[in-house]
């Protein structure tokens, strides 16, 4: 038997088991290194605005530039923030604020990916739908307040019905422009294996408009926290919209200026998650 045929091939797997076992460690893959360094300047390079932001903010308020019923200290508004979480409020607006979102954004996500289908994927859809779809867009998020509160009483379902006609509209229009753009070639290749309906759908037609459908779903919450505060604004007893409304009355400004805060970091926080939901439909599709 020759050498070649006494050779035994070993999967990269178990190379790196055997190389450990033998006291060979293989070093870090220079590129994930980099990667790795380029994520830790990012993160970093992100966090300089706020925290230049903080310091003026700082500076503006010690030096009495501006007066501190205009402008707190930061200090004076994070101790609201922890008054208002040792009497166990503040969660509960956080809260309910964030239940309201997930909500609203998952129903008008759903919605919107099921509308965009339909116009995207048929002329006949696309002709009686868009004309419509575009007037109901044009009405301001106050203007469907009145009506909502008329039909759906003050309660949860009016506003998550707000939400997600603000969810809706981000992955509707998104969607449905990359269905009706996808390259006709792509299209007539996967006919011509007999790919019809659903299979041509989901093989050829869903990977080339998944970074679109991700865009979507982050332009869509975006616009969900949106529209919550504009719910939580006119008709609600909890909820970061209703610490604004209640602050303002009251006339702390502290509070007004801790809520928009804590909606600015959870806005960045659920965008966060959804970006790693991007990257693995990404890498699943594309």
């Amino acid at each position: 038997m020759s050498d070649l045929d006494q050779r035994v091939i070993v999967p990269a797997e178990s190379r790196d088991a055997l190389d450990f076992a033998a006291g060979r460690h293989r070093r870090p893959d220079a590129g994930a290194r980099r990667q790795g360094g380029r994520v830790a300047v990012r993160i970093l390079a992100g966090l300089l605005l706020p925290a230049l932001i903080l310091i003026a903010w700082q500076l503006v308020t010690s030096t009495g530039l501006v007066p501190a019923y205009r402008l707190p200290a930061p200090a004076s508004v994070f101790t609201a923030g922890v008054e208002l979480a040792q009497r166990g409020e503040l969660w509960t607006h956080v809260a309910i604020s964030v239940q309201r979102v997930v909500l609203g954004f998952a129903i008008g996500s759903l919605i919107g990916l099921a509308v965009a289908g339909v116009v995207g994927l048929s002329r006949l859809g696309d002709v009686l739908l868009s004309p419509t779809l575009a007037a109901v867009r044009a009405v301001p998020s106050l203007a469907w307040v009145p009506l909502l509160i008329l039909w759906m009483q003050i309660g949860e379902e009016s506003k998550v019905t707000l939400i997600a006609i603000g969810a809706f509209f981000p992955v509707y229009t998104t969607v449905a422009s990359a269905l009706r753009h996808v390259d006709p070639q792509l299209v007539e290749a996967g006919r011509s294996f007999s790919l019809r309906g659903w299979s041509l759908f989901r093989t050829v037609q869903l990977p080339a408009v998944v970074p679109s459908v991700a865009a979507g779903l982050r332009l869509a919450l975006a616009q969900a926290w949106l529209f919550l505060v504009a719910a939580e604004l006119i008709a609600s007893s909890m909820g970061l919209g209703f610490l604004l409304t209640d602050s303002q009355n009251s006339g702390r400004v502290d509070r007004i200026i801790l809520s928009i805060v804590l909606l600015a970091l959870l806005g960045t926080l659920t965008n966060g998650v959804l970006a790693l939901v991007e990257k693995y439909l990404l890498r699943r599709w594309t």
